[in-house]
């Protein structure tokens, strides 16, 4: 994994520039680009036809006007799933900011408005080939950091959406841990298959998300190159003059793991007073490697100041 132009913290844009423009779009992608981040994130769900496709969940309604469109593709749950459908007929649907299917309440309002503009899905592969082509024409190196999401879903479903996704990096030149590709997955096991079965050599990332994975941090070790924690898994306590942390950090060092916390929200800070008190406490008292942010701008702002 090579280091940060802002000293050694790595700067990962977290579904593009999600602050601002809906999440993982292709329009959020290219401004997060222009912020100058180390990685953008790509989520990826299989299509129908096996397309590897840009969004964060297994379903439609929470960010797409799905249930306008194809209103009798539902399952009996409700709920309308990516892969349902075909990667054309994913063509024909919106994107908007991120809402409750049941109430269809914005998640974040001060964000982009919902229901604005023309944002449209796309697949891992225009992705890359934005983000390589940029790179091209602007001399940057910025890399990509994909997450396949829920694979046990699509194993039952008939997929194997690691292989697909592993043999189209492959195809791009994303190979080995010197490539500009971090690949990441809350499935430990399907994780450990990534590395061991498929026999992938690029960097690893097990992301977490519940409290006991902190002890599993060896386990993670044989096969991982670092920890994708919540940001709250990393802090203990605010004392009287500063914070106290949890132990994971200093375990992940000692066992050569990298730690890339998620997320980093401006407009979501919970315990901080700032954003800025957010990312010196967690970058520079926990002394994480690197973070998820929806808002790549200030991160580097704040970092390139140090």
């Amino acid at each position: 994994m090579q280091k940060n132009k802002k000293g050694d913290k790595v700067i990962i844009a977290h579904r593009g520039a999600s602050g601002y423009l809906p999440e993982h779009t292709m329009e959020a992608k290219a401004m997060a680009y222009a912020m100058n981040p180390d990685y953008i994130e790509q989520d990826l769900v299989l299509s129908k036809d096996d397309v590897p496709v840009v969004i964060h969940d297994i379903y439609l309604d929470d960010v797409t006007n799905v249930n306008e469109v194809f209103f009798d593709r539902k399952r009996e749950d409700g709920r309308y799933y990516v892969i349902d459908f075909t990667f054309e007929e994913l063509q024909k649907l919106q994107i908007t900011e991120r809402f409750n299917p049941k109430t269809g309440k914005q998640f974040y309002p001060k964000r982009f408005p919902k229901g604005k503009g023309n944002f449209k899905l796309h697949s891992l592969q225009q992705e890359i080939e934005l983000i390589q082509g940029l790179n091209y024409s602007t001399g940057n190196n910025i890399g990509i950091y994909p997450e396949i999401k829920n694979p046990e879903f699509h194993h039952t479903n008939g997929k194997d959406i690691a292989k697909i996704t592993i043999d189209i990096l492959s195809r791009y030149g994303y190979k080995t841990k010197n490539d500009r590709c971090i690949f990441q997955c809350f499935d430990a096991k399907e994780l450990e298959r990534v590395r061991k079965e498929l026999k992938s050599e690029l960097f690893l990332v097990q992301l977490i998300e519940f409290e006991e994975e902190t002890k599993q941090l060896k386990n993670f070790a044989t096969y991982a190159d670092g920890i994708g924690p919540w940001y709250k898994q990393i802090l203990d306590k605010r004392g009287k003059d500063k914070w106290e942390f949890t132990s994971l950090v200093e375990d992940a060092h000692t066992l050569g793991l990298k730690v890339h916390p998620y997320t980093f929200r401006a407009d979501q800070l919970d315990e901080f007073s700032s954003f800025d008190e957010m990312m010196q406490v967690l970058f520079f008292e926990a002394n994480v490697d690197g973070g998820f942010t929806d808002f790549p701008d200030k991160m580097v702002e704040f970092l390139v100041k140090k």
